[in-house]
C-alpha cells in the first residue's frame, strides 16, 4: 500500500491533511449512504406539512388558527431540535446524535399517526419536529468533518441526493392516499406511519458507522482519533502515519463564536436562516394552498405540486457538478437570485402547463440552492464548534418556518399568489446581498484553511 502523507507530521495539521487526502473509500461511502437515508426523514416530515394540511382541512375540519398551528408545529419543534440537540454532536459526537435524533423522531411520527384530535396531532408533530430539526446541523458538521477537501462537495451533494428522494415520494404518497383508504385508515394517518420506518433504518446505521477523526482529536480522544483515520485509510486502500497529541482547547465554544471572523460568520448565517426559509419552504409548504387558493380542487392541486416536486432531487443531482465547478459562495448567491424569479413565474402562471414547468423549476433552483448552503455552512466553523454553530443559526430557519403560515397565509388571503411571492423575491435577495458582504470564499479548500483566522 502507498503512504498518504509525507513523513510523521504533528498535530491537528497531521490529522487533516491526511484526511484530505484519503481517496474515496469504503467508510466515506457508507457515511455518505447513511446520511442521505437519515436525512430522507427530515425531508419527509418537512413537506409532509403542505401535503397533509389540505387532507385534515377535511377530515378534522381544521381552518384558521388551528391550521396556521399543524402546519407551524413540527418546525416549532425543529427550532427546539437544531438549537439544542444539534450542540449535542460538538459534546457526544456526530455519530451519536445523529442515531439519537432520528430514532426520536421516529417514535412521535407514530405517535402522531393514532392522533384522535387535531391537538394532539399538533403535540406529536411538534414533538417529532425536535427529533428532525437536529439531523441537518449534525449532518452537516458529519460530512464537513469525514470528507476530503477536494471531493467533500461531490459526496456531501449526493448524500443530499438521497435525502430528496423523499420530497416526491411525499408528493405522490400523498396524491395516493388522499382519495384513497387503505384498510379504512385515513391517507394522512399512513403518511406519518411511514415516516416511522426511520427506526428500522436506524438499526442498520448502527453498525459500522464511525465517528469524526477530527472531533474526536478536538475532544482530545487522540487514540481514538488515530484509530478511526487508520480505519478510514484502510477503506480507501492507503497507509496513514500516527498524530501527535494535543490538548484539547480549553476556549468554550461561545468564545470561539465570539471571536473574529466567525462572530461575522455567524451573523451572516443567523440573516441567512431566517429568511431563506421564505424561498424554500414557502413554495414546498404553501404551493398546493396556493393552487386551491387561486380556483384549483384538492386533486388537482395535489397533481400539480406532486409533478412540480420532481424537481427537488433532479435539482440535486444538477448541483453536483455545479458546487464541484464553481465557488460556492457565488452560486449560492445566483441560485438565491433564480429562485426569486422562478418563484414569481410560477405565482403568476395560468396554464396548467406553465404552472407545472415553473413550479417544476422552482423546485430544480431550490435544490441547487439548498445542497450549496448546507455545505457552505459548515465549512465556514472550526470542528469544536461546527455544530453548535450551524445548530443555533439553522434552529432560526426552522422557527421563521413555523411563522411562515402567520406571514405568508394573511397575505395570499388578502392580496394573491404574486403579492405573496414578490413578499418571498424581497427576502431571497437581502439573502444575496448578505452573503456577498460578509461569506468567505470555500471551494477546493481545507476546513482548517477556511478556518486559519489569517485574512483571505
Amino acid at each position: 500500500m502507498e503512504s498518504s502523507t509525507p513523513a510523521r507530521v504533528g498535530h491537528r495539521e497531521a490529522l487533516s491533511s491526511q484526511l484530505d487526502r484519503l481517496p474515496v473509500g469504503r467508510l466515506h461511502r457508507k457515511i455518505v449512504v447513511a446520511v442521505g437515508l437519515g436525512l430522507f426523514f427530515d425531508m419527509y416530515e418537512v413537506f409532509l406539512s403542505g401535503s397533509i394540511g389540505t387532507a385534515l382541512t377535511k377530515d378534522f375540519a381544521v381552518s384558521g388558527l388551528q391550521l396556521k398551528l399543524l402546519l407551524a408545529s413540527a418546525f416549532i419543534g425543529m427550532f427546539f431540535g437544531a438549537a439544542f440537540l444539534g450542540s449535542l454532536a460538538d459534546r457526544l459526537g456526530r455519530r451519536k446524535a445523529f442515531l439519537f435524533n432520528l430514532l426520536w423522531y421516529s417514535v412521535w411520527s407514530l405517535i402522531g399517526a393514532f392522533s384522535p384530535n387535531a391537538w394532539f396531532l399538533v403535540f406529536a408533530r411538534f414533538m417529532a419536529g425536535i427529533g428532525v430539526g437536529a439531523e441537518y446541523p449534525v449532518a452537516d458538521a458529519y460530512l464537513s468533518d469525514t470528507m476530503p477537501k477536494d471531493k467533500r462537495g461531490r459526496m456531501a451533494s449526493w448524500a443530499y441526493t438521497c435525502s430528496f428522494i423523499a420530497v416526491p415520494a411525499v408528493g405522490f404518497l400523498a396524491l395516493w392516499l388522499n382519495s384513497y383508504r387503505m384498510l379504512d385508515i385515513s391517507g394522512w394517518r399512513w403518511l406519518l406511519a411511514f415516516g416511522a420506518i426511520g427506526a428500522v433504518v436506524v438499526l442498520f446505521l448502527r453498525r459500522g458507522l464511525p465517528e469524526s477523526p477530527r472531533w474526536l482529536l478536538s475532544a482530545g480522544r487522540h487514540q481514538e482519533a488515530q484509530t478511526t483515520l487508520e480505519a478510514f485509510a484502510a477503506g480507501s486502500g492507503v497507509e496513514v502515519n500516527p498524530i501527535e497529541e494535543e490538548a484539547a482547547p480549553a476556549e468554550s465554544n461561545i468564545a470561539i463564536l465570539r471571536r473574529e471572523p466567525y462572530r461575522k460568520r455567524l451573523g451572516m448565517l443567523v440573516i441567512f436562516h431566517l429568511l431563506q426559509t421564505f424561498g424554500y419552504y414557502g413554495f414546498g409548504t404553501l404551493a398546493a394552498l396556493t393552487l386551491v387558493q387561486r380556483g384549483y380542487d384538492v386533486p388537482s392541486s395535489l397533481l400539480f405540486t406532486a409533478l412540480s416536486f420532481l424537481g427537488y432531487p433532479l435539482g440535486s443531482l444538477i448541483s453536483t457538478p455545479l458546487i464541484i465547478r464553481f465557488e460556492r459562495k457565488y452560486l449560492l448567491m445566483s441560485s438565491v437570485v433564480l429562485l426569486a424569479l422562478s418563484g414569481i413565474a410560477f405565482a403568476t402562471s395560468t396554464a396548467p402547463v406553465a404552472i407545472v414547468l415553473f413550479g417544476f423549476l422552482t423546485t430544480i433552483v431550490s435544490n441547487i440552492f439548498s445542497n450549496v448552503f448546507h455545505i457552505y455552512q459548515a465549512e465556514i466553523f472550526p470542528t469544536s464548534v461546527r455544530a453548535t454553530a450551524v445548530g443555533w443559526t439553522y434552529s432560526l430557519s426552522r422557527i421563521s418556518s413555523g411563522a411562515l403560515p402567520f406571514v405568508l397565509l394573511p397575505v395570499l388571503d388578502a392580496f394573491g399568489a404574486a403579492p405573496m411571492f414578490i413578499v418571498v423575491a424581497v427576502a431571497l435577495l437581502i439573502i444575496c446581498a448578505t452573503v456577498g458582504a460578509l461569506g468567505p470564499r470555500t471551494t477546493r479548500r481545507s476546513v482548517e484553511e477556511i478556518n486559519s483566522l489569517r485574512p483571505e
